[in-house]
Formats: structure tokens, sequence, C-alpha cells
């Protein structure tokens, strides 16, 4: 492996990482930096009710934006009170001079402890000096009967 792949592979990482916290957090315009202009999000192989896709820097802002909710809205199911998606293993391939995909597993956690988890399939594209998400799907493998995570998410600010 030579320097260059190293460096790849290191901005990945960091992206993985700025796309995880700002999520978590809520930090809406970190989220959409973390994709390319007309990055790609979406879920794949879940139950229909949790399908998604979204396209663009526009329409991912309006998706992350709706986990805002106002303080004074009424609990109607237990909500968590954080929610921490942990990155683990994550095998990275480098497809070309600007291109790059990537698997990557990752555990949510929420006031129960582990709430749901799965992996990631990324295709990343450098724009720039950095190297975005050019498409993401999302894969859940698991989700616990318990799961607060619809209602974790407006809870992380």
């Amino acid at each position: 492996m030579t320097l260059d792949e190293l460096l790849v592979r290191e901005s990945i990482r960091e992206t993985m990482a700025n796309y995880t916290v700002a999520g978590d957090r809520l930090r809406t315009e970190d989220f959409v930096a973390a994709f390319t202009e007309d990055g790609i999000l979406e879920s794949e192989g879940v139950p229909e009710a949790d399908l998604f896709r979204y396209q663009g820097r526009n329409a991912l802002r309006a998706w992350i934006t709706r986990w805002h909710k106002p303080a004074d809205t009424p609990p109607v199911l237990p909500r968590a009170t954080f929610i921490r998606h942990h990155l683990s293993t994550s095998q990275i391939e480098i497809t070309g001079a600007d291109t790059a995909r990537a698997r990557t597993y990752w555990t949510a956690y929420t006031d129960i402890g582990p709430d749901h988890c799965g992996y990631y399939l990324d295709t990343f594209r450098k724009v720039g000096e950095r190297w975005l998400i050019a498409h993401r799907k999302v894969r859940l493998d698991w989700r616990s009967p318990q799961s607060l995570y619809m209602t974790s998410v407006d809870r992380t600010r």
C-alpha cells in the first residue's frame, strides 16, 4: 500500500466520521457536506416501511431537518435521550483515481443499549481535496423490539 492510498483511506474514514457525528448530533450542514452535490442516501433490504431514497443536497437537508421537532411536542412513544452510531469494520477499495467504495458495519445505541445495526455500502468520489459520499445504501441487519430510534434523533441537539 502506498502513502497516497493511505491518505485516500484516511480521508474516506474522516468523511464517514463526519457523517456519523453530524447525523447523531443533527448538525444539518455538516451532514449534507459529507455528500457530493448529487449524493444519494437510500435504504436497501429493509422492511417496506423503512424504505427511503434522497438525492442531492437539498433533499438530504430536508430529510435530516425533519428530525428536528419542537421541544414542546408531546411524546407519543418512549423517547431516547441520545443516539450514537458506532462504526466498526470498514473495507475500503480504491476503484479509480477519483473513486472508491466501502462496506462498513455499524451499530446504533440508545438508552436501551444496542438499538439496531447493519452496514453501509458506499461509493465515494473525490471532490477537490475531499472524498465525499456519492451514494450510500443503508442496510439494516437487526432492530431491537424495544428500539427507540425513531424517537431518538430529536433529542441529540
